[in-house]
């Protein structure tokens, strides 16, 4: 198939046709014989509990320790992009978009239920005691907290540092580059970026498809509309819309904003059903609740069930390690997308115990909160309901609130909105990966992903695929956790070498290595109260420092090493030296405008700003100032930074 050129700028030909045409042709299957789906996948499903539920069990483990390790380890202080680099996005539009992306819709429908289902029907132990209450608790956190995230964080991770760190794409098949090298754009990487398009269209389209049922249930509990087919499909148009509109608003605009909207929204309910129910129970709880979640983490971490064998594990926590593990190249994406310019550390602590804390707030809320009234005020009748139907669990809990209505709208309001915000996400990951990474694509791109997801779901929904290709999506989550083993390691070892060029890299700083050189205290005074403008910065740049660039490269070019020396527009100055096979050396000086001092600035004048001329590595900004140094200072500097330089190659090699 033959691609216009135009055309082939904007996406990538192998993975945008090979995706559409697998996924028209499992959906077709789904819908064309969906109980024979249902069985093949199923047994597959079965399979994977009865035989693989120890490698499940062991890789989310190995996949939490990583990420807390990587969190306090040295590691933690390399950014994610140039050492230069600043986050993109405030600490609330990040928390904001990491929640609503990562399970926002989740908490809505198994808030309550979850926690009653465990409640009234426990791993082991006697039901409906009061035991089953605090053990409900416990599990729902293990479900929903740190494990889930740590899945989500560690995709998220690998692709931000290998995109913003070492510039690959922001595509699956990036987190492959330490296995396999410059493969991954081949026939390889293109596998592996139609497998994270298939699990996200279905994955959202399946979570689309489940949640107008809520919608739907909670619009006849409150204003008599009919549940059926027809409204249901009514519901995923307006969904779709809504998240086409989104995502042609793009990024910055219409997904912030809705994700804003949706953590206020949140806030709000939560708030209104805390205050209105039993406050001081509800807290009480939730700091007992944290206590025994983390007190028990190792051993229900690690607990198969093996000396009392249940079908509890494979009906939820096996199905749930698969269902973080199969939305993650989704979720990991976009959580990339919008991390750039944290360090590891910030981001480990921002995505997993910023959002897994909320998550456990709401889940205390919301599940004690209905336990409290099936045991104490004897609502019966709540539990009943979530055994019938789960999507009706939370207006039937909403119900028994002052207020009850306007919790209710608010609810589906906050249900609409997370669906729209899980759509856009996911067109806007789904476009990125047909187009090799490319953020900049044309418009009908996006819209033909946010369409395909609301046509799979409308498909599946008309006949009753859904729960065939949930299943498919989840036992594909098996595959996917070896290669994210393998990438784990990978990450490490890239880190390892990243790291060990940092703390070599720092042994001398820019300024000691300036005190060494001639010129006497006087100058290098003169220089440290100089606040000089764009143009002397310029002139700076074009007449000592590329110079001195030219001269070391022209020495090297005598050495038989190839250096070149390039000038932008903007008056950088670039020294670039190729090392073949192994990593290339940059020292690079740009001007950085700053706000002047107020301390020089004379009364009533205007804000002005000086610049400096900074160094800048492979890895980023260095933050130390050549400003006034002569021709054979920058000269002493290029050479101890190409001999810390070699010295890592040394180290490494």
């Amino acid at each position: 198939m033959e691609t216009s050129p135009r055309l082939a700028r904007t996406l990538n030909p192998p993975v945008f046709f090979g995706s559409a045409l697998l996924i028209f042709a499992l959906v077709t299957f789904a819908v064309a014989l969906p109980q024979t789906a249902q069985a093949l996948f199923g047994q597959v499903q079965n399979w994977i509990v009865g035989n693989a539920s120890w490698f499940y069990v062991l890789a989310v483990a190995l996949i939490l320790i990583t990420v807390a390790f990587l969190a306090v380890s040295r590691y933690g202080d390399i950014k994610l992009g140039p050492d230069h680099s600043q986050p993109d996005y405030s600490n609330t539009t990040w928390f904001a978009m990491l929640f609503s992306a990562g399970m926002g819709i989740g908490l809505m429908f198994f808030g309550v239920a979850e926690p009653v289902m465990h409640f009234v029907a426990p791993p082991v132990g006697e039901p409906n005691t009061v035991q089953a209450a605090r053990e409900a608790l416990k599990l729902t956190f293990f479900h929903w907290g740190l494990h889930a995230w740590a899945i989500y964080a560690i995709v998220a991770l690998i692709l931000a540092f290998f995109c913003y760190r070492h510039n690959l794409p922001l595509t699956l098949r990036s987190a492959l580059y330490p296995l396999i090298g410059e493969r991954i754009h081949g026939p390889i990487g293109h596998a592996v970026d139609i497998f994270a398009i298939l699990g996200t269209v279905f994955g959202v389209a399946t979570s689309l498809g489940y949640g107008v049922l809520q919608i739907n249930s909670g619009l006849n509990h409150l204003f008599g509309v009919p549940v059926g087919t027809a409204v249901q499909i009514g519901l995923i148009i307006g969904v779709t819309a809504l998240a086409t509109l989104s995502v042609v608003t793009g990024l910055d605009k219409g997904i912030r904003r809705l994700s804003e909207l949706n953590l206020g929204l949140a806030v709000l309910l939560l708030t209104l059903v805390l205050v209105l129910g039993p406050t001081v129970y509800l807290l009480q709880t939730f700091v007992q609740n944290t206590g025994s979640y983390l007190s028990e983490i190792v051993s229900k971490t690690f607990n198969l069930y093996a000396y009392e064998p249940t079908d509890w594990l494979g009906g939820w926590t096996l199905l749930y390690w698969g269902w973080w593990m199969s939305w993650s190249p989704f979720v990991g994406m976009f959580i990339a997308r919008v991390s750039r310019g944290r360090t590891i550390r910030q981001f480990v602590t921002g995505v997993m115990f910023v959002p897994a804390g909320f998550t456990l707030l709401w889940m205390t809320v919301f599940g004690n909160g209905a336990i409290h009234m099936i045991m104490q005020d004897g609502l019966v009748s709540l539990a009943e309901t979530v055994n019938q139907d789960s999507s009706l669990a939370l207006f039937a809990f909403l119900e028994q609130f002052p207020l009850s209505s306007v919790l209710s709208v608010v609810a589906i309001l906050m249900v609409v909105v997370f669906f729209v915000t899980s759509a856009d996400s996911g067109a806007l990951v789904v476009d990125m990966l047909a187009s090799g990474g490319n953020s900049h694509t044309p418009l009908w791109q996006r819209i033909f992903w946010a369409g395909s997801i609301g046509v799979v779901a409308i498909a599946l929904l008309l006949a009753d695929g859904l729960s065939a290709l949930q299943t498919a999506t989840i036992a594909s989550a098996l595959p996917f956790s070896v290669i994210l083993l393998a990438s784990m390691w990978g990450l490490l070892k890239a880190l390892h070498l990243d790291s060990t060029k940092r703390v070599l890299r720092h042994q001398t700083s820019g300024h000691a290595r300036q005190t060494r050189s001639p010129g006497g205290w006087q100058r290098r005074l003169r220089n440290l109260v100089m606040f000089p403008r764009r143009a002397h910065v310029n002139r700076f740049l074009d007449e000592v420092v590329q110079p001195a660039c030219l001269a070391v490269a022209e020495e090297l070019r005598k050495q038989n090493l190839v250096g070149e020396v390039q000038s932008g527009d903007d008056h950088r100055v670039r020294l670039e030296v190729r090392h073949g096979s192994e990593v290339d050396f940059v020292y690079e000086v740009r001007p950085r405008a700053y706000v002047q001092p107020s301390f020089v600035m004379l009364e009533g004048n205007e804000e002005r700003k000086y610049f400096r001329a900074e160094v800048h590595l492979l890895e980023g900004g260095q933050d130390y100032d050549v400003m006034g140094w002569s021709r054979d200072e920058v000269i002493e500097d290029i050479l101890d930074q190409y001999e810390q330089h070699m010295h890592f190659l040394h180290v490494v090699r």
